[in-house]
Parts: structure tokens; sequence; C-alpha cells
């Protein structure tokens, strides 16, 4: 059976893909800093029958990083990584001029370096699997100015345009940044809590990551409504 492994699995995005891709028959190592949360969205997940590690840990150690791996490793390899785990840099978040400067250290380390680390680690067995692929997931504040939200956007900019080297340089691989839209999820609701308008649940954009796998189309840069547009 193919093996993911999905960073930030145990609520939102994270959670979703990971139980569409057990639907599926894959293999999975979750990984999220909550513990219980982690432990329940495995249990959901091992229901469907497929083998799942779930290992709580954070993301910017090295050391978990390399357990992540490890126990992909002993599931039979990597063949998709998705490092969806994200840091705000502050919550709720604030303009540039009050955004503490180790917020945004915590944001280029959860969603740039880790993401990195990562996959410098996994790339042996990546490269070793009939159909490598890594999947970050990126945000409309990457490509746009939308006040308060510089030192996230910021971070995934950075991660866009680190994964489109990687795709460069590792050309047998299929490596993909994907906006995923607005969902409503924990992290924009801590972003901006005064927002209470309704968004999709996480589910809602799914199939489009699903026809990444399918139809392995050129890495790059793929944003929710084109991809869920095809996938209908």
């Amino acid at each position: 059976m193919p093996v993911a492994i999905i960073t930030g699995a145990s609520k939102g995005l994270g959670r979703a893909l990971a139980l569409a891709l057990a639907g599926r028959g894959w293999d999975l190592v979750l990984d999220a800093r909550g513990a219980k949360a982690l432990a329940e969205t495995s249990k959901e997940v091992s229901a469907q029958g497929t083998r799942v590690a779930a290992l709580p840990g954070d993301v910017t150690d090295a050391g978990h990083r390399a357990e992540l791996v490890g126990a992909a490793w002993r599931l039979g390899g990597v063949d998709l990584l998705v490092h969806n785990a994200s840091a705000l840099g502050a919550e709720p978040l604030v303009r540039l001029e009050e955004l503490p400067l180790e917020g945004l250290r915590r944001a280029l380390e959860v969603n740039l370096v880790a993401g990195l680390g990562l996959v410098q680690e996994a790339l042996p067995l990546l490269r070793a699997s009939r159909a490598g692929a890594v999947v970050a997931v990126s945000s409309d504040a990457a490509a746009e100015a939308y006040q308060t939200w510089g030192g996230y956007g910021a971070s995934k900019a950075a991660l866009d345009h680190l994964v489109a080297v990687l795709a460069v340089e590792e050309p047998g691989l299929r490596v993909w940044a994907v906006d995923p839209g607005d969902m409503a999820t924990d992290l924009y609701a801590a972003a901006v809590p005064e927002d209470r308008e309704p968004r999709p649940e996480p589910a809602a954009v799914v199939p489009g990551f699903l026809r990444l796998l399918d139809e392995r189309p050129a890495s790059g840069r793929y944003g929710a409504p084109a991809l869920l547009d095809g996938a209908r």
C-alpha cells in the first residue's frame, strides 16, 4: 500500500486528507502537537482498515521529523509528503508594526524551515517511490497583500518558492504548492476571531488534492477552485 506522511493531521485539512487517503487504502503517518486530538483522529482513520502511526510532536524538532520518516519507512516507504502544519505568527493576526519578531520566527520555523527539514529527511524514500510526491499547503496570503496577514503570508510565499526550486532540482518527483482557499478551521478562527462569515469545511476541498494524486499534473502551484472544477 502507498504511504503518506501528513503534518498537522489532528484537525482541519490534515484530518480530512487523512480520512480520504485511508478510504483509498493508504497507510499513514500522522503528526500534530495535540496528542489527544491526534489520538482521536488516528482512531477514526484506523477504523477504515489502514495502518496508522500517530506521533505527537513539533515539526520544528529535528528528532521528531526523523521519527516521522522512520515510522513511514517501517510501513514501507514514503510515497507522499504533505506539509500542512502551520503557525500564524500572532493570534489573532496583527499589523506588521505590532507583529512580534518571535512570532514571525515561529511562523518561518513551522511553515518553511520544518517543511524543508522534513523533505530533506524523506528525500531518499520519496526518490525510491514509483510515484513520489510532495504537497506544501500554501495560502492566498502568499500571493496577495492582505492587512495583518504579512508574517504568515511571507512564510507561505517563501514556502512556495522553496518547493518551486525543489521541483526543478528533483524532476523525478511531483512537487505541488496548493492554496486550498478559505476554510472553516481552527487556524482561521484564531487568525480572525471576529469574522463569522460561513466558510467551506476542509473536506470540501479534498477532492482537489485527490485529483492531483490521480492525474499527477506538472509540479507547480495550484489553487483549490481550479482543482475542484476539474474534480467534479
